[in-house]
């Protein structure tokens, strides 16, 4: 178990790993003192990383947590000021962003999320493109796009709506409204919530679960579900390509602005042509 996570370790640096038993593999997201906001080169691996997962034999099921009591409060400030800056980091994020919901989706294994305190933006989006997405009672589950001016993108289009419908979609996503575990999992956004402090056991628990199941038959279990998403492919595809056009615009960077200083944003860059 010590020789997987050290090889993951020196693959893919800016996470990190444990193994609490053979075939069990814990991808960590760690930034302490930042609420594992995710860097450039987080980001990067966190899109790569599902690769390695998928091929690797040693690797039977995948739990997904962050450190110190968070999950993760998303990209952080600095990563998004590339995105707004130039066309070069642009293009390379979104590709990172694109990567990182499709190669979560078609990951053979089985991947299951716990989800403790803030869960945001790009953190969010493995917890809830997991198979088995587990979350605290008091979790804040927040998408956090549209309150910085920019499209809800990152994997919310091709997942919410078949999640919580199209409504409950809409009404979290486009107010940027925060919602609780409980509340996640009353609306069906999240398979189970648990009290808090427990959401890593109870993960560990079901990944144990998976682990003794047919390899084949929950892999090609998880294949065939996962068609639903991948026929929200062109709707996610559509998002993410407004998402980094609107990364172009005023709002943007009045909205990171905004956040920054824990002020109201003052939005005020209209756009033409997308009614």
């Amino acid at each position: 178990m010590t020789e997987l996570v050290d090889r993951y370790s020196r693959e893919f640096p800016a996470l990190s790993f444990d193994s609490p038993e053979a075939g069990i593999l814990e991808l960590i997201m760690s930034k302490p003192g930042r609420l594992n906001a995710a860097d450039r080169r987080m980001h990067r691996q966190l899109a790569d990383v599902w690769l390695a997962f998928d091929r690797d034999p040693d690797v039977d099921v995948v739990i997904v947590r962050g450190e110190g009591g968070a999950f993760s409060a998303g990209g952080d400030f600095d990563m998004i000021d590339d995105i707004i800056a130039g066309f070069e980091d642009r293009a390379t994020v979104w590709r990172e962003a694109r990567d990182l919901v499709y190669n979560t989706i078609n990951c053979s294994k089985p991947v299951v999320s716990a989800m403790e305190g803030p869960a945001v933006g790009a953190g969010l989006v493995v917890g809830l493109l997991a198979d088995i997405s587990i979350a605290g009672r008091s979790a804040r589950i927040i998408d956090g796009h549209t309150r910085i001016g920019v499209v809800a993108g990152d994997h919310a289009a091709i997942v919410w709506p078949l999640l919580c419908g199209l409504a409950k979609s809409k009404y979290y996503l486009m107010l940027c409204e925060p919602m609780s575990g409980e509340e996640a999992e009353r609306i069906g956004l999240v398979s189970l919530v648990v009290d808090d402090g427990q959401t890593n056991a109870k993960a560990l628990e079901i990944a144990r679960r998976l682990k003794a199941g047919s390899r084949t038959a929950l892999q090609w279990t998880k294949y065939s579900l996962n068609n639903w998403l991948r026929l929200a492919g062109p709707t996610f595809d559509t998002s993410l390509a407004l998402e980094f056009l609107a990364f172009t615009g005023p709002d943007a960077k009045e909205g990171v602005d905004a956040a920054r200083a824990k002020r109201r944003a003052q939005f005020g860059g209209g756009a033409n042509g997308t009614s």
